[in-house]
């Protein structure tokens, strides 16, 4: 029986695993912590461990693993760079990642955040916690059906997010390099300047591309929005400048920003820091903007039905492996 062992296992997850391992049969090791440095010493001996976004699979964890059996580094996400590839090919590992997971988990989280910040849900809410009931010039808005909608990025899950915003009535465009013909039946393409200038609310589902697209959403990229108009990101950290969202919300350029990503996003996420001054300036800064600004902790695809879909596919991808060597979900 092949050893496994899971990191960055949530309480909540740890009945998903068990049973859904009931139709495989592997020796499964639940670990809570994400891997790291020191607690990578849980899977010395074992021949397979699982990871996710906020592990740190490095070149030193993944010898100290290979010298001691490892054959296998599976991820239960689709993005992968948590993980060190060349590491991997190095160490003449095999990888494998999800192809996907339900869209919808993060669709609706991007469509959660954007229609708080529209109708001014969280800083109503908080007047009400406090006992005012006052109706302020604050809190009045905009239909989310007489406005624009822009997604950058129209895969699977931009797709999904657009298809939610158009159900509301929305008018929905969107910018992306590759336009499909399943997507052009739900959104208007444009060039990115025009998406910018006509959107009211921006969601961003593009995966982080290193050399390509780190730090897009900058100074001029903002400079280009529509005044007043709402950012959501539900993709990745690295994408954002968050110096130039800061100045954006500052300035009001930016009507309200909702991320569920942040660059260096394991140095806060998933941790109890209340009370405590964050290590990084621009992050204090971030949470004081509040209510204009929400974060939430890389919590998209924490659903029953995401969760189901990332680990079914590790177990499958780690089964293909055994039985055939190959796995079509490799990556190295």
């Amino acid at each position: 029986m092949i050893k496994l062992v899971c990191y960055g296992v949530r309480e909540t997850e740890v009945p998903y695993f068990k049973e859904i391992n009931k139709k495989f049969g592997y020796d499964i090791k639940l670990v809570t912590l994400g891997l790291n440095d020191e607690n990578v010493q849980e899977s010395i001996g074992a021949e397979a461990i699982m990871v996710r976004g906020n592990c740190k699979a490095t070149r030193r964890n993944l010898e100290l693993l290979k010298n001691n059996g490892l054959k296998y580094v599976l991820t239960r996400t689709v993005g992968f760079d948590h993980v060190d590839l060349e590491a991997v090919k190095d160490l003449d590992l095999k990888c494998a990642r999800v192809p996907g997971y339900s869209p919808n988990a993060i669709g609706e989280l991007a469509l959660s955040l954007a229609m708080m910040l529209l109708r001014h849900t969280a800083y109503t809410v908080n007047n009400t916690r406090e006992k005012n009931f006052v109706v302020d010039p604050f809190m009045f808005s905009k239909e989310v059906r007489n406005g624009t909608v822009a997604v950058l990025g129209a895969g699977r899950i931009g797709l999904t997010t657009a298809k939610l915003f158009k159900g509301l009535g929305a008018r929905v465009i969107a910018y992306d390099v590759f336009q499909s013909e399943e997507a052009k039946k739900v959104v208007e393409f444009m060039e990115l300047d025009d998406v910018l200038r006509e959107a009211d609310i921006i969601s961003v589902h593009m995966p982080y591309i290193k050399g390509v697209n780190y730090h897009m959403i900058n100074d001029e990229f903002i400079g280009k929005m529509k005044d007043g108009a709402i950012l959501i990101n539900t993709a990745r950290g690295e994408i954002q400048d968050i110096e130039a969202i800061i100045k954006g919300i500052e300035s009001g350029k930016l009507g309200g920003f909702g991320t569920d990503v942040l660059e260096g996003e394991s140095g806060v996420f998933f941790k109890d820091l209340k009370g405590q001054t964050l290590e990084n300036p621009l992050y204090e800064k971030l949470v004081d903007l509040y209510p204009k600004v929400l974060i939430t902790p890389h919590m998209g695809s924490y659903t029953d039905e995401a969760l189901t879909n990332m680990i079914e596919f590790s177990y499958e991808n780690l089964q293909e492996y055994l039985e055939k060597g190959t796995c079509k979900n490799s990556i190295a």
